[in-house]
């Protein structure tokens, strides 16, 4: 996250200069002039520019009478002279009814106001139009900035799209231009586990086309890791080779060991072909004819001895 202070500075005008005093022209008698006629009559200037002409009509009326005035340079807005209150700001002079916000045009005065290529902008104005906006509520950021997915965000308006906090110092997650926290983020897109269903945030194994925790990839009967990495696939879950045999029913029923190769199937049961013996003698039945008796096999000797 970037965070930047973003907003300019704000300047202040200097003070409007205090009001020239009045000065005072004592008028000599002079004998009365002939009569003339009366100029034209011109029309009537604009209310805007009264106090301008009239400034200027004094300026020139005083000179004219041998007294000298000191003019305080041109107003930059409407190029005339400055005779009365002067605004400096930004290397110009102005009226102070001139020095205005380039943008709504209300007059700035002694208040703060804010530039832009050469030009006063009151605060508001200012922000309005120069200043970052929130990729969230697209209101102006006056304070501190986040910067995160080639946007701008008031500190408040940065949080995890899906529960709303706000991130912390372990950072955020993006997908498809959004932010999330790291919960929500491995809780919605990290690959889940087959043992455990949870989401997997670090290492894992990959087998039957899934992921595995690590501990978690084990046999699905005894819950046991893998000796050597090999496995038995059932139905699509892992399983060591003695549980892979109970599952398919391939387990000796004499030694409950796998059966690999030849085998005798008797009572429901598999068998080792040595391990298919008779349960009084314990000897082998060799051509598979047996007898039985509560579930076991016997050979016809033991078999007529116990029960006949």
């Amino acid at each position: 996250l970037n965070r930047n202070d973003t907003y300019a500075k704000p300047e202040k005008p200097k003070s409007p200069s205090p009001p020239q005093p009045i000065i005072h022209i004592q008028q000599q008698q002079q004998a009365p002039p002939p009569p003339q006629q009366p100029p034209p009559k011109e029309p009537t200037p604009p209310v805007a520019d009264e106090l301008d002409c009239m400034l200027g009509s004094l300026a020139t009326h005083m000179t004219e009478q041998g007294v000298t005035t000191t003019q305080k340079g041109a107003c930059c807005a409407c190029d005339k002279p400055i005779v009365g209150q002067v605004i400096t700001a930004l290397g110009k002079t102005w009226h102070p009814e001139h020095f205005t916000c380039a943008h709504c045009t209300h007059e700035l005065g002694s208040k703060n106001f804010f530039e832009r290529d050469g030009r006063p902008y009151c605060e508001s104005c200012y922000h309005e139009l120069f200043s970052p906006r929130c990729a969230y509520c697209d209101g102006s950021i006056l304070d501190k900035c986040v910067t995160a997915l080639d946007k701008n965000w008031h500190p408040e308006h940065f949080f995890c799209a899906q529960c709303g906090n706000t991130f912390g110092e372990e950072g955020f997650h993006e997908k498809d231009g959004k932010a999330y926290c790291r919960e929500d983020y491995y809780s919605m897109f990290a690959p889940k586990c087959g043992g455990c269903n949870s989401p997997i945030m670090e290492n894992y194994i990959s087998a039957l086309n899934t992921q595995w925790h690590p501990e978690c990839f084990v046999c699905r009967d005894c819950r046991q890791p893998f000796n050597g990495g090999s496995f038995f696939d059932h139905e699509g879950m892992p399983y060591c080779e003695t549980h892979y045999h109970a599952k398919r029913g391939s387990l000796c029923a004499g030694c409950h060991k796998p059966i690999t190769g030849r085998c005798i199937t008797a009572m429901f049961r598999k068998y080792h072909p040595e391990h298919f013996t008779c349960s009084f003698c314990l000897r082998q039945l060799n051509k598979g004819t047996f007898k039985e008796q509560n579930e076991k096999p016997y050979c016809h000797g033991c078999f007529d001895k116990l029960f006949s």
